[in-house]
C-alpha cells in the first residue's frame, strides 16, 4: 500500500496518517506495532508520557522494515521545559527506543504558566542541530505561544498536533497552523470514543461510499490536509483506517462534518492549552 506524504517547511516528508500509540504497552504493544508496520505504516507517534517508547523501538527493530523508511515521532513532557532537562530529555528517549535520531520531535503541552516552552524550544532547535531530531514541532500551541516562539528564536515548528475532530473541528486553530507554513496533526481524531460515529450524517455517508464511519472521518481530515491519528487496540480496525486514500468527499459533505463542531467539543474537559497544567 502506497501512503501519500506531506511536504514539511524543513523539507522532510511526514505520511499522511501515523499511527497512535497512547495507552498501549509492554508485549502487546511490541507485537501490535510490529503488526502495523508490517501492513505499511510508515509512522508511528510516541511520548514520554506514554511509558512505550521502548516497546516502539522494539517493533521496529523486529519489523525488518529499513529505519530510513520510518518516520519516529516522539515528545518532551513537561517537567522537562527547562534547557538543561530537555536536552538530555531528548537523549534519554532516544537510549529508549534504541535509535540515533528522531524524525519529529515535538513540546508536549505549552505549559504558559510555567513560561519555560520559549527555553524547551530553544534546547530542541540545538538538538537538531546535533543530528539528533530531523524536524522540530509542536503540540497543543495556540497562536501566541506560536509567534512567541518564532519570534524569539527564528524557527518556525514544522508541525503542531492539536486535538481535532468533527465534534472539535478547530477551524481557527488549523487555519492559523497554515498561515504559518505548519502542518496540522490531529490528535483523538475520531473523538476518543464518541458519539460521533453514530451520527446519521456519517453513517450515511459510510454507505454512500462503500467505507467504514472511521475512514470517512479519516478521510475528512486527509482532505483538510491534516495528519490524523488513528489509536486502536483492534488489528482489523488498525488495518482498515490506512484504506482511506481511493475515494474523494465532495466540498458539501466536508462542510457538512464540519458543521457537527460543538461549542466544548474537547474530549477531556479542562484541557484548553493557555491553562492546562502537564508535567508527566
Amino acid at each position: 500500500m502506497t501512503i501519500p506524504s506531506f511536504t514539511l517547511n524543513d523539507g522532510w516528508e511526514l505520511p499522511a496518517i501515523t499511527l497512535g500509540t497512547a495507552r498501549v504497552r509492554g508485549g502487546a504493544a511490541v507485537n501490535q506495532f510490529q503488526i502495523a508496520i508490517n501492513d505499511g505504516y510508515r509512522s508511528i507517534d510516541s511520548s514520554t508520557s506514554y511509558d512505550n517508547e521502548g516497546a516502539v523501538g522494539e517493533a521496529i527493530r523486529r519489523s525488518g522494515v529499513p529505519r530510513a523508511e520510518l518516520v519516529v515521532t516522539s515528545k518532551l513532557p513537561g517537567k522537562y521545559h527547562r534547557y538543561a532537562d530537555a536536552t538530555t530529555a531528548i537523549q534519554e528517549s532516544l537510549y529508549r527506543m534504541g535509535l540515533d535520531y528522531f524524525d519529529l520531535f515535538l513540546i508536549h503541552w505549552p505549559l504558559p504558566k510555567q513560561d519555560l516552552y520559549v527555553e524547551a524550544w530553544q534546547a530542541m532547535i540545538d538538538a537538531q542541530k546535533r543530528g539528533l531530531i530531523r524536524s522540530i514541532g509542536v503540540s497543543n500551541f495556540e497562536p501566541e505561544h506560536l509567534d512567541r516562539i518564532i519570534q524569539e528564536t527564528g524557527v518556525t515548528p514544522s508541525v503542531n498536533q492539536i486535538e481535532v475532530h468533527p465534534y472539535w473541528n478547530q477551524e481557527r486553530m488549523v487555519t492559523a497552523n497554515r498561515e504559518r507554513g505548519i502542518l496540522t496533526e490531529a490528535w483523538s481524531p475520531l473523538g476518543r470514543g464518541s458519539s460521533v460515529i453514530k451520527e446519521p450524517l456519517i453513517q450515511s455517508l459510510a454507505a454512500k461510499y462503500h467505507k467504514n464511519v472511521v475512514q470517512i472521518i479519516l478521510r475528512w481530515h486527509h482532505q483538510r490536509g491534516i495528519v490524523p491519528l488513528p489509536r486502536t487496540h483492534n488489528i482489523a480496525h488498525q488495518r482498515t483506517n490506512l484504506d482511506i486514500f481511493d475515494f474523494q468527499l465532495t466540498d458539501d459533505e466536508m462542510a457538512q462534518i464540519a458543521a457537527l463542531t460543538k461549542v466544548e467539543g474537547r474530549v477531556v474537559a479542562g484541557q484548553d492549552p493557555n491553562v492546562y497544567e502537564e508535567f508527566e
